[in-house]
C-alpha cells in the first residue's frame, strides 16, 4: 500500500509459490521502496519470509512488524500521518500467533484478515471500504449468517492457488479475485 509518501507491505515478501499459492518473480523485490514498513499477520511461509524481509529491511532502512511485536506496530498510529491500525488476535488453525488488522488510512478502512478461519471479528466491524481475505472467510461468514453487505463495500479474495478453481460466478462487482500477478488495486482518497 502506498500513498506516495509511505510504503506499507503486508505479508510480503513471502516464499514465492509456498503451499501452491501465488508465485512472483524475485525481481519484484527490487521494486520495494526505501524506508518500507513491513506488516505480517503470521509466520507461515506463504505470508512471511524472514530471510527476505530482514535482508530488505536492512538494505532499505525498513521496519518489520508482526504478531511478535504488535505493541510496536500500534505505535505507528502516532508516527504516520492519516494512519491508524487496530490489531485483532484471531485464530488460524495452524498458527499460535495470528493477527488480523484494520487499517484506517486517509479515512479509508481496510481490513486485512491474514488466514483467520473465523469470521466473527470481521463480522463485528462496520463501514469497511476494502477487505482482503481468503475465500474460506467469506464462506464462514455466509454459513454463520453474517451479512457481509452490512460490513464491507469491496472484497479482495486471495489464496487462490494453481490447483484451486475459485470463481466469481455470481459476477458480484464487489468481489475482486486476486489471481493475476502484479495487478494493482487503486483506492481513491481525499
Amino acid at each position: 500500500m502506498t500513498d506516495g509518501i509511505y510504503n506499507i507491505y503486508i505479508d510480503f515478501p513471502y516464499k514465492s509459490g509456498a503451499h501452491h499459492y501465488m508465485k512472483y518473480d524475485l525481481s519484484e523485490l527490487d521494486s520495494v521502496k526505501n524506508n518500507p514498513i513491513f506488516i505480517f499477520t503470521h509466520e507461515h511461509s506463504d505470508h512471511y519470509s524472514g530471510r527476505l524481509v530482514k535482508k530488505l529491511a536492512k538494505k532499505l532502512g525498513g521496519k518489520i512488524y508482526s504478531p511478535w511485536n504488535v505493541k510496536n506496530l500500534l505505535k505507528l498510529n502516532s508516527k504516520l500521518k492519516d494512519f491508524t491500525i487496530e490489531a485483532f488476535k484471531t485464530k488460524h488453525i495452524f498458527s499460535i500467533n495470528h493477527y488480523s488488522y484494520l487499517i484506517t488510512w486517509h479515512n479509508k478502512k481496510i481490513f486485512i484478515s491474514g488466514d483467520t478461519n473465523n469470521s466473527e471479528t470481521f463480522g463485528s466491524l462496520k463501514n469497511i471500504d476494502w477487505a482482503f481475505m481468503p475465500v474460506w472467510l467469506l464462506m464462514d461468514a455466509n454459513a454463520k449468517g453474517i451479512k457481509l453487505i452490512d460490513v464491507c463495500k469491496m472484497f479482495a479474495i486471495y489464496h487462490i492457488g494453481l490447483r484451486d478453481h475459485i470463481t466469481n460466478d455470481a459476477m458480484d462487482p464487489r468481489i475482486k479475485l486476486l489471481n493475476i500477478q502484479g495487478e494493482i488495486i487503486t483506492i481513491p482518497y481525499q
